[in-house]
Formats: structure tokens, sequence, C-alpha cells
């Protein structure tokens, strides 16, 4: 419950969802945060503070080549709040949260 609370928090900002939206878009690879800033015309500084929000939240991961960062979404993360999110829907049917969206060993 308490990431499922963290992450919704997060999300519920236009702009941090709007990234996290783009980043899901974009795969594992990615993004840098320089294609990130001019695709969605958000100012470095308050594109670095949403994903910082985005990152606490463990709903983004970074990494470094060369010079570049580069943001992706957290598939685990975010196929594990649809499954909380689901968890008991469908009139108690069980659920598999592997259907989401997404499955880690197949993209």
């Amino acid at each position: 419950m308490d990431i499922a609370i963290k992450a919704l928090a997060a999300l519920a900002q236009e702009t941090r969802l709007t990234i996290f939206r783009t980043l899901v878009q974009a795969g594992e690879s990615g993004l840098p945060a320089g294609h990130l800033a001019k695709e969605l015309n958000i100012p470095n500084a308050t594109l670095s503070f949403h994903l910082k929000e985005l990152t606490h939240a463990e709903l983004v991961s970074a990494r470094q080549e060369s010079r570049f960062i580069y943001y992706s979404a957290n598939f685990a993360t975010m196929n594990a709040l649809l499954g909380y999110l689901t968890e008991n829907c469908c009139a108690g049917i069980s659920y598999n949260s592997a259907e989401v969206c997404c499955d880690e060993n197949n993209s």
C-alpha cells in the first residue's frame, strides 16, 4: 500500500503524468533528459524536479551513458501498482498482473 500511495501521489500532477506516459511509450531504453525537456517543452530545472519526484516514487529509474542521463519507466513498479489497484476486481476472479502491460521478460 505504501508504494501505491507514493506512486499515485507522484502521478497526481499533470506534468509528472505526462513525463511518465512519455517514458512508458519510449519503452525500456528510455529517453535522455534533454530530449524529454525539448519534446515536452519543460525547462530543465522543472523537469529535474519532476523526475526526482517520479524517481522517489520508484516509477522512474535513471542511468548514465557517457555524458547523458537516460530516464526510463520502471515497468515492474507500474505493473505492481496496476495489480494492486485491480487486485479485487472482476467479482473476485483471480487477476494476473503480468497481463497488464510490458511484461519485463517479454519486452
